[in-house]
C-alpha cells in the first residue's frame, strides 16, 4: 500500500488548524441563566430580607458555614467551633489560603469587619435583628475568631449558616461604604460582572477560587421575569436552563419536553399567608381575623392558583422546621365566618385593602382568590400588586407602626436557619415592627415574646420545645394571619444541567453547577 506523504509545512498548518478548532470545542462558554420571578433589592446580604437576593448571592459570597440542598449544617470558610459552658463565646477556625476577589486575605480580620458592621445598630442594616446579639468580634490570631454575645443564643451556628450571614472583603467595605450593596466583593465561586436592576445580574467564574476544580461552569446570570408564562417559555426555547418558580398549570407540558427535567419537591418549608395589621379596624379584633381564617377555603386556593401543587398550612410553622408544632389547619366555614363578623359588629363585612408583596403571575392568582373568598361574607377587598420597590417603600421602610398603610399582605416566608427562632421572631415579635423586620401584622403578645427569647436562651431541649410549642399555640388562636398554604418547591432545569436544586426555604444550592 502506497503511502501519501504530506509536506511538513502542510502538516503543520493541519495540526494548527485541528488544534485551534479542538480548543474551541473543548472551551466552548458554559454559560447558565436562571429565570427567576422578582427582581434584586440589593447585593449587600445584610440589607435585604429577600430569599432570591440572598440566593443570588451565593454565587460571589460565602459564609463560615452552609446549609446544603437539604438544609443540613455544613462547614464552608470556618472549619471548626467551640462554644463555652456558658454558651456566650464562640471560638471559630477558619479555612486557610483563601483570597477575596480582589486579592484580600480571607482571615480573622475579615470576619470581625464583616461582623462589626452588621452589629452595630447605627448602620440601620436589615439583617441587624439576626446579629443584634453579638457584643464583640476579637482576632486570636490570623485564623481564628472569638465572637462573645450578650447573652446566650442557642440558634447562633445556624444564624451564621444563614445566606445573609456573608463575609465581606474588608477592603472592599473600606472602599464602597455604603456602596457595596453596587459592588459585592467575596470570596465565592463567581465574581461580579454587571446588575441592571430589575433586569438581570451577571457573574463569571473566579479562577482564584480555593475549592479548586469549581466552578464548573463559565457564567452565571440570573435573568428576572415575572410574568408566568414567559418564565416557563426561555426554558422552553433555551434561552435558561433553570426556572423557578413555574407555573403550575403549564407542569404537565413543560414535563413533555425531551431535554426538561421537572422536579416536585413537597420538603417545602415556605409558609403563604396574610398578615393583617392588628393596631387598626377591624383588625384589631381578634374574631374578625378568625372569620378571615373560615372564610378562605385552602384547598380550593391550592387548586385555582396552584394546580394542586400545594397543601394547607398546618401550624404557624411549616412542617419540617425544626421546633415547628403541628396543628389541625384552619377549616372552611363560611357560616362561623359571618357569625364571628355579626358579633364583632360587622353583619355586613367591611372594605379593606389586600396587598401582594410580589408581582408574579401566582401571587397575582392568590390574591385574586383571596378577594373573592372575602367577598362572600361580605368583606370587599381592593388588592393591589407591589413591585420589589414599592414593597420595601411603603411595607418594609414604615418608621412608625401608626404611620403604616398596610392593611392586609399577602407574602410568604421560610426558616432559612432551619429552626423555629427565625420563623417566629423576624415576624411575630414586638421587637420586629418594620423597619426592623418584617411584623407587617403589627402583632404583640408578651406571652409569645417572652417564649422566643427563652427559647434563645435555655440549653434545655426539653424547655425549648415547650416554649416554642406555647408561642405557637398562642399565635394560632390569635390569628394575627390568615394562615393559607405551603406550596411544593416546583422547579425545571435543562437536562445538561445538574448540581443545581431548589432547597426547602425556597433558596438556591448550586454548589455543584455544570453544563454538559
Amino acid at each position: 500500500m502506497a503511502l501519501r506523504i504530506i509536506p511538513t509545512r502542510l502538516l503543520a498548518a493541519l495540526m494548527l488548524a485541528g488544534g485551534t478548532l479542538l480548543s474551541a470545542q473543548a472551551l466552548a462558554a458554559k454559560d447558565v441563566t436562571f429565570a427567576v420571578a422578582i427582581a434584586l433589592e440589593t447585593l449587600d446580604p445584610y440589607n435585604t430580607n429577600s430569599t432570591l437576593n440572598q440566593a443570588a448571592g451565593k454565587a460571589y459570597y460565602e459564609g463560615l458555614y452552609e446549609f446544603d440542598k437539604d438544609l443540613k449544617l455544613q462547614p464552608k470558610l470556618a472549619t471548626e467551633y467551640t462554644v463555652s459552658p456558658d454558651g456566650l463565646v464562640y471560638t471559630l477556625k477558619l479555612r486557610p489560603g483563601i483570597k477575596f476577589h480582589d486579592g484580600t486575605d480571607f482571615n480573622a480580620d475579615a470576619v470581625k469587619a464583616t461582623f462589626d458592621r452588621v452589629s452595630n445598630p447605627e448602620n440601620k442594616l436589615a439583617r441587624y435583628t439576626q446579629f443584634n446579639r453579638v457584643k464583640s468580634t476579637e482576632v486570636v490570631d490570623p485564623l481564628t475568631v472569638r465572637i462573645t454575645l450578650t447573652e446566650p443564643f442557642s440558634a447562633f451556628i445556624n444564624a451564621l449558616a444563614h445566606p445573609s450571614a456573608m463575609i465581606i472583603s474588608p477592603t472592599a467595605l473600606t472602599k464602597y461604604g455604603k456602596e457595596i450593596g453596587f459592588n459585592p466583593v467575596g470570596t465565592g465561586p463567581f465574581k461580579f460582572v454587571e446588575w441592571k436592576p430589575a433586569e438581570y445580574l451577571k457573574v463569571a467564574r473566579f479562577d482564584g477560587y480555593w475549592n479548586k476544580g469549581q466552578p464548573k461552569v463559565d457564567t452565571l446570570t440570573f435573568r428576572t421575569v415575572t410574568d408566568n408564562n414567559t418564565r416557563a417559555a426561555v426554558v422552553q426555547t433555551g434561552e435558561a436552563q433553570f426556572a423557578y418558580p413555574i407555573p403550575y398549570e403549564q407542569i404537565a407540558v413543560l414535563a413533555k419536553n425531551p431535554k426538561l427535567d421537572v422536579i416536585d419537591d413537597t420538603k417545602s418549608i415556605m409558609a403563604r399567608y396574610v398578615s393583617m395589621n392588628v393596631l387598626v379596624k377591624p383588625f384589631n379584633d381578634v374574631r374578625v381575623r378568625q372569620a378571615v381564617n373560615y372564610a378562605i377555603n385552602k384547598q380550593a386556593l391550592s387548586k385555582v392558583a396552584f394546580n394542586g401543587f400545594a397543601a394547607p398550612l398546618e401550624g404557624v410553622i411549616p412542617q419540617g422546621v425544626d421546633f415547628a408544632f403541628q396543628m389541625e389547619p384552619w377549616h372552611y366555614d363560611l357560616k362561623k365566618a359571618r357569625e364571628l363578623l355579626a358579633a364583632a359588629g360587622y353583619p355586613n363585612g367591611f372594605e379593606t385593602t389586600l396587598w401582594s408583596a410580589y408581582n408574579d403571575g401566582t401571587s397575582v392568582k392568590v390574591v385574586q382568590f383571596l378577594q373573592q373568598q372575602l367577598a362572600q361574607v361580605g368583606i370587599k377587598a381592593s388588592i393591589e400588586v407591589l413591585e420589589s420597590a414599592q414593597r420595601v417603600q411603603r411595607v418594609g421602610q414604615v418608621q412608625k407602626p401608626e404611620d403604616a398603610k398596610v392593611r392586609m399582605l399577602y407574602a410568604g416566608w421560610s426558616s432559612s436557619t432551619g429552626e423555629a427562632d427565625w420563623a417566629l421572631r423576624p415576624l411575630l415579635s414586638t421587637a420586629a415592627f418594620p423597619p426592623v423586620m418584617n411584623n407587617t401584622a403589627y402583632y404583640s403578645n408578651k406571652e409569645v415574646d417572652a417564649a422566643i427569647m427563652g427559647a434563645l436562651t435555655t440549653t434545655s431541649r426539653d424547655e425549648k420545645t415547650a416554649l416554642y410549642k406555647n408561642a405557637q399555640e398562642i399565635i394560632w388562636k390569635d390569628a394575627p394571619w390568615a394562615f393559607l398554604v405551603t406550596a411544593n418547591n416546583v422547579y425545571v432545569r435543562a437536562k445538561n444541567l445538574s448540581g443545581v436544586y431548589v432547597q426547602p426555604d425556597t433558596s438556591f444550592w448550586f454548589g455543584d453547577i455544570d453544563l454538559k
